[in-house]
């Protein structure tokens, strides 16, 4: 036992800084995959991957050769099985991981008073959708382009206004069904479809809309606001989560804290 430790011991002595940096890139990549797929789908998927091979390795101690040669074939296709399992979480990893990315056609950003207009006009329009219990969906492009969603939907390509928003999520005009999609201060069309979450843990409380704002902002870096045409709440998205029950400066205060303060900080560095 003894020698056995001196090994080891000797054995870490002799680790590099290379193979520590390796250790180390290899840890932070399985916590980052873990960290994407906690709480998802994906998560029972891992669990029924790990009992198969745990059925392989027993299937290999106990010589159960025919159970061996199933689960050992079956291995031979666990690469294109994780990529169609794991399709949404790859996305959303490679998204993430290209978020930090730069950007060498990025467009033109916005002024703080240019958003501060932007946000004034979006908070009179959902509120008074709000009050009249008139259902809105709102999304905000932010790094991750949305032009595939874009051309689901009507183009306008409008500077953004109150007139506009509560024209279109009038019920009486077609264009109300669906959600619009902002870009800087451009509304860039109305009427778009989005993907619904897969989130089973979601509440049955929330209807289409939400379930799509929460979607978008999975696959996305988008933000949303909804506005629930039963209850007139006011709600906002990032990141998958939703945070309900806003009024205007609680609304006001994810708006700036999501779409604005970052930009605004880093413009006035390098100003």
């Amino acid at each position: 036992m003894g020698a056995e430790m001196k090994t080891f011991w000797d054995a870490i002595a002799h680790v590099t800084g290379r193979e520590l940096a390796d250790i180390a890139l290899v840890a932070l990549l399985i916590y980052g995959v873990l960290k994407l797929i906690k709480d998802t789908r994906a998560i029972h998927m891992v669990y029924g991957l790990l009992a198969l091979g745990a059925f392989y390795l027993l299937a290999t101690w106990a010589q159960l050769h025919t159970l061996e040669f199933v689960l050992r074939n079956a291995m031979l296709y666990i690469g294109i099985a994780i990529i169609v399992i794991f399709q949404n979480e790859i996305r959303s990893a490679l998204i993430q991981f290209g978020r930090y990315l730069p950007r060498p056609f990025g467009g033109r950003g916005l002024r703080r008073g240019e958003y501060e207009h932007l946000f004034e006009e979006v908070i009179l329009a959902v509120t008074t959708l709000a009050a009249e219990r008139i259902g809105a969906l709102i999304v905000f492009e932010r790094t991750v382009g949305l032009q595939n969603f874009i051309e689901t939907g009507v183009r306008l390509d409008a500077r953004v206004s109150y007139d506009l928003l509560v024209s279109i999520f009038n019920p009486r005009v077609p264009l109300h069904d669906g959600a619009v999609i902002i870009r800087g201060d451009r509304l860039m069309a109305a009427s778009c479809f989005l993907p619904l979450t897969l989130n089973p843990q979601l509440s049955k409380e929330l209807g289409t809309r939400h379930r799509a704002a929460i979607g978008i902002t999975e696959d996305t870096d988008a933000v949303a606001i909804v506005v629930s045409e039963e209850t007139g709440i006011i709600s906002f998205v990032v990141d998958g989560h939703i945070y309900r029950h806003l009024d205007a400066t609680r609304l006001r205060h994810f708006l700036r804290t999501s779409l604005a303060e970052p930009r605004w900080s880093r413009r006035e560095r390098s100003a």
